[in-house]
């Protein structure tokens, strides 16, 4: 059984940065891909980004390609969404969650593991 614990967001400024955090319990994460997800009022939930079990391969929508970067450190069961220059349109609750397979994309009914998310405002 593996839990995942989203830690990291908060209200910030467009243009500013923020690190959410992935912690997961359980000896099987590390065998498994991550993924960050996120969802606004009125939307679909949508693929942000993907790390593959050991962290070599990474996936990135369109929509945030070049501006977030996703990382996994086993050692420390915790993968990390690192977010730059951010916009108002990436407000949304993100969430991470843990499958077994590719870095991405994939979608969110197909994780093993879900986590209960984090709240990212961006003002204007």
């Amino acid at each position: 059984q593996v839990q995942l614990v989203e830690s990291g967001g908060g209200l910030v400024q467009a243009g500013d940065s923020l690190r959410l955090s992935c912690a997961a319990s359980g000896r099987t994460f590390s065998s498994r891909a991550t993924g960050w997800f996120r969802q606004s009022p009125g939307k679909e939930r949508e693929f942000v980004a993907g790390v593959s079990w050991n962290g070599r391969n990474t996936y990135y929508a369109d929509s945030v390609k070049g501006r977030f970067t996703i990382s996994k450190d086993n050692a420390k069961n915790t993968v990390y969404l690192q977010m730059t220059n951010l916009i108002p349109e990436d407000t949304a609750v993100y969430s991470c969650a843990a499958r077994a397979g590719r870095a991405g994309p994939w979608r969110w009914e197909e994780a093993d593991y879900w986590g209960q998310g984090t709240q990212v405002t961006v003002s204007s």
